[in-house]
C-alpha cells in the first residue's frame, strides 16, 4: 500500500450566480495549473451587496493536492 503525502494550498472562487458556482470555478481553475488535486474544504463564503441585492460571491478554499513520488 502506498502513503500519500499532500499539500494543502489556499483559493478564492467567485460567481455571480452562486456558492456551488464559485466552488466549481475555483476548483475547475486550479485543475487546469495543479496536478493530482483530490479534495477541498470550504473556509469562507463571502459576497458583495449591491443596491440590496447580492452581486456576487466569494469562497475561499483550501485544496489539497497529492505530491508526486520522487523518481527510483
Amino acid at each position: 500500500m502506498t502513503h500519500h503525502v499532500y499539500s494543502v494550498t489556499e483559493i478564492v472562487g467567485s460567481s455571480h450566480e452562486g456558492v456551488d458556482d464559485a466552488i466549481r470555478n475555483a476548483v475547475g481553475r486550479a485543475a487546469e495549473t495543479v496536478r493530482h488535486l483530490e479534495w477541498f474544504q470550504v473556509t469562507e463564503v463571502r459576497g458583495q451587496i449591491k443596491d440590496g441585492h447580492v452581486e456576487h460571491v466569494q469562497v475561499g478554499l483550501k485544496v489539497g493536492f497529492r505530491l508526486e513520488e520522487p523518481a527510483r
